[in-house]
C-alpha cells in the first residue's frame, strides 16, 4: 500500500517496516487526514475545565491542564534534549497520570513511544533498548535504577522531580509535530515464544482507529465515564482502556499504581468509576471482595479467556454484563468481542466492527462452522513486526494469524479452545515459557528445565517448571522457595514458575528435543 510522505526526520522505523508483500490486508474503517498527530487529535476539542486524568490519590488533571503539560514535555524533549521526529522516546514507570502524560507528550514532539512495563528487570530492558534504540528515557524516579542499570549509555529524565522542573520553566504554547498518519507512533514489545521480545510497530491512524471501532462501537465509552482497570500502559490493552478510549470520547481515566481486588473494589466505590477494564482473575477477586459497585455500568474483561462460570457469576451479583474480547499487540487491541444483549456466556463474540475474522484449517482454507483452527483477522489495524522474520508467521495471505485456536458458529461468534503456541498466558500476563527456562538454567544446581502451563482456578493457567537438578542436590520445599526467588530477581515477577516439579528426567524425542506436550499432559 502507497504510504503518505513521513515527517520522521529519523527514519529507524519506516526503514524497518516489513516488506510490502508481508503486510497484512487492511480495511479501511474510518478515513483520517494524511497528517495526523493522534495525541494532538485525542485532546482536540475537548473542555478544558473538564477532568482527564484521576490519580489514586484524589489529584486531578483537567483536560486544559494535559493539554498544557504535554505541550511543555514536548518542549523538554525538543529543546533541552534535541529530540528529533521519529526518535524513539522509552517510557517507564506504574500506572499513573505522569505516565500518561509523557506518552501524550512524545507523541506530540513526534517521538515514537517505546512502552515497556516497570516490572521488568535490567536485562529485559537491555534487549528492548537494543532492539528499539531509544534516543531518550522518560522515568518514574523510584524505577530509574533498573532502567540505567540494562541501558548505561541512555539518557534518562526522571520524573515527576527533573521533569517537572524542566516543566515548570517552559511556556506551554507548542504546535505539535504534523506527523504523517502512516508514521510510526509507537512500538509495543511482545514476547515470543523463543522469549526474545518481538516489537510491533503501530502509526498514528491506528491509535484512533482501536478508539474508534472497539472503543466507540462495543464499550461505547460516554464523556461522563470515568474509565479505570489494573492492566499497565505498557500493554496494549491497558494503552486503549485506560487512555486513548476515554480520551477519545472526553471521559476521565483513573490509573492506579497497584490494585489489589479489595483496593480495587475500593477504588471504584471511591471515584465512582463506570467503566472498568481489567482480567478474569480481578472478576473473580472482585466477587470475593463482596462489595456492592453502584456506579460501574461496563466491563471488559481481556488477555486471557474469561471462563462461563465467572461470567455468570458476576452477572447475578452485579447484574452486568461483562464483554469479553480477544485481542492482541500486533492488532494493538481487541477486534473480536460483543456487548449487551449480543453477549453469548461463554463466547469471545463477534467480530468488532471494522474487522473481519475467520477460522483456517492446516491448508490455509477457512474450515466449516464448528469446527476448530487458526483465528484469522484482518481490519483497519494489523501486525507489522520491526525488523523480525516472525513476520512472515503472523502474516499469512493477508491474515493476521492470531495463534488462538478457535471454532466459530453459524451466527458468526467464536468460541475459544485454546493457544496454539507455547506462550503461557497467567492472569492476563502473556509469558514466553522458554525466557523463564533460560533464567532457571542461570541457577548452578539446575541441570534442565522444561516450563509449560498449568491449570489454574485462580489464574487461569500458572507456569509450571519441570526441573532437573544437579547431581547431588535435594530437591524440597526449601530449594523450591529459592529458584522461584531467584527468577523473581532476574525477570519480571509475574513470570515466576507457581508451581516446581523435581524430575530425574525429561521426556525427549530421539533428536533431544524436549516435548513439552508430554508435560502439559500431566495436568489435562
Amino acid at each position: 500500500m502507497r504510504l503518505t510522505p513521513s515527517a520522521h526526520v529519523d527514519t529507524f522505523c519506516r526503514d524497518r517496516l516489513p516488506a510490502e508483500d508481508q503486510w497484512p490486508e487492511f480495511h479501511e474503517f474510518v478515513r483520517y487526514p494524511e497528517r495526523l498527530n493522534a495525541a494532538a487529535e485525542l485532546l482536540a476539542g475537548k473542555m478544558p475545565d473538564k477532568p482527564c486524568l484521576r490519580a489514586g490519590d484524589g489529584k486531578t488533571w483537567t483536560y486544559g491542564e494535559v493539554d498544557a503539560t504535554t505541550n511543555q514535555i514536548a518542549r523538554v524533549l525538543t529543546e533541552d534534549f534535541g529530540l528529533v521526529p521519529g526518535n524513539r522516546v522509552l517510557l517507564r514507570g506504574p500506572n499513573n497520570p505522569w505516565l500518561a502524560l509523557c506518552w501524550l507528550g512524545a507523541l506530540k514532539a513526534g517521538g515514537v513511544v517505546v512502552t515497556t512495563m516497570a516490572l521488568l528487570r535490567p536485562r529485559e530492558i537491555a534487549t528492548i533498548a537494543e532492539i528499539t534504540e531509544p534516543a531518550v528515557a522518560l522515568c518514574d524516579h523510584r524505577f530509574a535504577e533498573d532502567l540505567s542499570t540494562g541501558a548505561p549509555s541512555l539518557t534518562v529524565i526522571e520524573y515527576p522531580g527533573d521533569l517537572a522542573d524542566r516543566c515548570a520553566r517552559k511556556d506551554s504554547a507548542f504546535c505539535p509535530v504534523q506527523t504523517s498518519a502512516d508514521d510510526v507512533a509507537m512500538l509495543a514489545p511482545t514476547s515470543g515464544t523463543t522469549g526474545r521480545p518481538k516489537v510491533t510497530m503501530h502509526f498514528h491512524r491506528d491509535i484512533l482507529a482501536v478508539a474508534d471501532t472497539f472503543g466507540e462501537k462495543v464499550l461505547r465509552v460516554l464523556p461522563s465515564d470515568v474509565c479505570t482497570g489494573t492492566p499497565p500502559l505498557g500493554f496494549t490493552y491497558g494503552l486503549g482502556g485506560l487512555l486513548l478510549f476515554p480520551l477519545r470520547a472526553g471521559a476521565s481515566a483513573l490509573l492506579l499504581e497497584r490494585a489489589t481486588p479489595a483496593e480495587l473494589a475500593q477504588a471504584i466505590a471511591e471515584h465512582r468509576v463506570s467503566v472498568l477494564s481489567t482480567a478474569p482473575i480481578a472478576y473473580r477477586g472482585l466477587l470475593a471482595a463482596d462489595r456492592e459497585l453502584p456506579s460501574l455500568r461496563r466491563c471488559v474483561s481481556a488477555g486471557e479467556h474469561l471462563p462461563k462460570t465467572v461470567w455468570e457469576q458476576f452477572r447475578d451479583a452485579t447484574g452486568l454484563r461483562i464483554i469479553d474480547g480477544i485481542g492482541s499487540t500486533e492488532m494493538l487491541h481487541i477486534f473480536i468481542g460483543t456487548s449487551d444483549g449480543d453477549i453469548r456466556p461463554g463466547s469471545t463474540g463477534r467480530a468488532v466492527p471494522g474487522y473481519t475474522a475467520c477460522v483456517l484449517g492446516d491448508d490455509g482454507q477457512p474450515v466449516p462452522d464448528g469446527k476448530a483452527g487458526r483465528l484469522a483477522v484482518r481490519g483497519p489495524t494489523g501486525c507489522r513486526y520491526l525488523s523480525d522474520p516472525r513476520q512472515q508467521v503472523y502474516v499469512q495471505d493477508g491474515w493476521n494469524i492470531t495463534g488462538d485456536t478457535y471454532a466459530r458458529d453459524e451466527d458468526g461468534y467464536y468460541w475459544f479452545q485454546a493457544r496454539s503456541d507455547d506462550m503461557i498466558i497467567s492472569a492476563g500476563y502473556n509469558i514466553a515459557g522458554p525466557e523463564v527456562e533460560e533464567t532457571l538454567l542461570g541457577h548452578p544446581d539446575v541441570a534442565e528445565v522444561a516450563v509449560v502451563g498449568a491449570p489454574d482456578a485462580e489464574r487461569g493457567t500458572v507456569v509450571a517448571a519441570f526441573i532437573v537438578l544437579a547431581a547431588g542436590v535435594t530437591g524440597d520445599d526449601h530449594k523450591v522457595a529459592e529458584l522461584q526467588a531467584f527468577a523473581k530477581a532476574r525477570i519480571a515477577p509475574y513470570k515466576y514458575p507457581r508451581r516446581v516439579e523435581f524430575v530425574t528426567e525429561l521426556p525427549k524425542t530421539i533428536s533431544g528435543k524436549t516435548q513439552r506436550f508430554r508435560l502439559r499432559e500431566i495436568f489435562s
